[in-house]
């Protein structure tokens, strides 16, 4: 699972809704030929960003290429169950990417376009957003 190696701050504060909804980065296919487009604004965590990888390579069967455009570096933390108020802020859990509408997930390349559309609409079943499968040449 994508996790930090190293990080500048262990904790980060939570941050507000950004006054934008819609990303400005990372918008058009930049690698592959096809591309999985976040339809709506969400935080992906590194097991669900795995999960849909294993689903794409798997369908795949180890041909084509697929390169994966987030990567989770935002810390989450929990506070243990049934703890009372006070006492700090929780332990980090787990690592999640926002992701705003527009930004693009997962690039495939290599297979036929077919075989790419099913991979990335079974990826797109384990993601907690809307998602469009998009082509280069006409549709990015």
């Amino acid at each position: 699972m994508l996790i930090p190696k190293k990080v500048k701050h262990r904790k980060w504060q939570k941050g507000r809704s950004k006054k934008r909804t819609v990303e400005t980065r990372g918008l058009t296919i930049a690698y592959g030929s096809f591309g999985l487009k976040a339809m709506e604004s969400a935080r992906i965590d590194s097991r669900q960003i795995e999960s849909a990888r294993r689903t794409i390579t798997h369908f795949i069967k180890r041909e084509g290429r697929l390169w994966i455009r987030v990567f989770p570096d935002k810390p989450v933390t929990l506070r243990p169950p049934e703890t009372t108020m006070g006492g700090g802020k929780g332990s980090v859990d787990h690592y999640v990417f926002p992701v705003r509408a527009g930004r693009v997930l997962f690039e495939m390349d290599g297979t036929s376009p077919e075989t790419a559309r099913r991979a990335l609409r079974l990826a797109a079943y384990k993601l907690p957003m809307k998602t469009k499968v998009i082509e280069k040449h006409h549709d990015a």
